[in-house]
């Protein structure tokens, strides 16, 4: 499969989980960020294991050591990740939110209302925290 086609599939598989994820109640979202928490925690040694496998390829594929610092996950770091995610939960549903509700001549009221992102792509380097704190972003709206 060439990265083309992987990435097509993968946004027409993006875009469907997309369309069920718009649908979700606020205590759906927050259940799944919790959840996506607590497996963060649970996992820890995996992803320390994991990650210890980026860094090493990483340090011989000749990265600068700014960027397998960056690269890195310590345990702070993912109790960090975890706990980003259930203030991520926290927060206020933006979702259906109505702003700037005006009437119009006609008497018709026109507003603007918080609708789901739908699919997102990110580009970043060498920041795995990053991948977590967005997911969990983008879940909750």
């Amino acid at each position: 499969m060439t990265i083309q086609d992987y990435m097509t599939d993968l946004g027409r598989r993006a875009r469907h989980a997309s369309r069920a994820m718009g649908r979700a109640d606020t205590a759906t979202k927050n259940r799944a960020l919790t959840l996506i928490a607590a497996a963060i925690l649970r996992d820890a040694p995996m992803l320390r294991a994991a990650n210890q496998r980026d860094l090493d390829a990483a340090a011989t594929a000749g990265l600068a050591p700014a960027l397998l610092d960056r690269l890195s996950l310590s345990d702070q770091a993912i109790a960090t990740m975890a706990e980003g995610l259930r203030q991520i939960a926290a927060l206020a549903d933006p979702i259906g939110e109505i702003s700037d509700m005006k009437f119009q001549p006609s008497g018709i009221q026109v507003g603007q209302m918080r609708v789901p992102l739908g699919v997102i792509g990110i580009i970043y380097e060498a920041r795995p925290n990053v991948t977590v704190d967005a997911a969990g972003l983008c879940i909750k709206s």
